[in-house]
């Protein structure tokens, strides 16, 4: 079946995530479904392994590589954001066009707490909007959306090292 998909590679934008996976020629599977509403319902991020428990608890027929299958197409729409935080383990979670709030990462590399950051000041949007326009115009691309993972050590973890 031929999917639809706009000059960014990615499908269709309008509607919510049920239209969004017709409009790109899926159809609206069990497991797609079952993926999609745990990430909305739980808003984390979570490795494959995390979201199969979970998944597989209350829908036992859903294995684990129908997980992986189904976060790769998920990843491709754009529905789900796949993130690495560089411990070797990709995480998941809902995309800013899939409901989920557009936000940058605070990574712990002591403990792997993951801190959401989305209270952006003005400065802060003004300082990011600049890099994509410089980035945009210097190698001309076009910029749809970013991910900013800061990684360090939250307070609990820098109290540690004092000590």
């Amino acid at each position: 079946m031929e999917r639809k998909v706009s000059s960014s590679g990615r499908c269709s934008r309008s509607g919510w995530w049920h239209g969004r996976l017709r409009n790109c020629g899926y159809r609206l599977t069990f497991p797609r479904q079952a993926i999609m509403e745990f990430l909305q319902r739980t808003g984390g991020h979570f490795p494959v392994e995390e979201i199969y428990r979970n998944i597989h608890k209350t829908f036992p027929s859903i294995g684990l590589t129908t997980v992986y299958r189904t976060l790769e197409v998920l990843v491709e729409m754009g529905l789900v954001s796949r993130l690495d935080f560089g411990d070797g383990k990709s995480r998941y979670e809902l995309s800013s066009s899939s409901g989920g709030k557009h936000h940058h990462h605070l990574c712990c590399t002591g403990c792997g707490r993951i801190i959401d950051y989305q209270e952006f000041l003005e400065e802060e949007k003004k300082v990011i909007k600049s890099i994509e326009e410089a980035l945009s115009r210097k190698h001309n691309f076009q910029i749809n959306e970013h991910q900013i993972q800061f990684l360090g050590l939250c307070h609990d973890c820098r109290g540690k090292e004092v000590k």
